[in-house]
């Protein structure tokens, strides 16, 4: 499991499995974000897997499933929506993390400058720079 931390309340992180639960909690994680569709997973990697594990241990379990091309306001909402009920940090994961990382990104504008997320991200090995224009208009900028 690698998990990189984009800001202090939300990680990413490629694909989970099931034993990597307890390493989730002892790294004080309270919700994890399933961000991958169950088509990209065999079954052992599926949502409904990783989520009986998740909750067995006492964390939230939330799924959006991203994908480049379905990705719509909605997601981003909820995914927003999960970030800010969540009262202890977050772990979102899909394939490699950025999914995660671009519908994390796409959740701050507004709140915080472009600059500052595209860094944010990029501190991490995620290379968002291509969304400026984007993340300026959906800030007013």
């Amino acid at each position: 499991m690698d998990i990189k931390q984009i800001s202090p309340t939300y990680a990413v992180s490629p694909q989970i499995a099931v034993d990597d639960i307890a390493a989730i909690v002892d790294a004080g994680f309270g919700t994890i974000i399933c961000n991958r569709p169950d088509a990209e997973v065999p079954p052992s990697h599926q949502a409904d897997a990783i989520e009986a594990a998740a909750i067995a241990a006492g964390l939230k379990f939330v799924v959006i499933p991203v994908t480049h091309q379905g990705l719509n306001r909605e997601m981003v909402t909820d995914q927003r929506a999960a970030l800010d009920g969540s009262d202890q940090p977050v772990l979102a994961y899909c394939a490699s993390g950025t999914r995660s990382t671009i519908v994390w990104a796409l959740g701050q504008a507004g709140d915080m400058p472009t600059e500052e997320i595209v860094q944010a991200a990029m501190a991490q090995g995620y290379d968002i720079g291509g969304m400026r224009p984007q993340l300026d208009s959906l800030s007013g900028n």
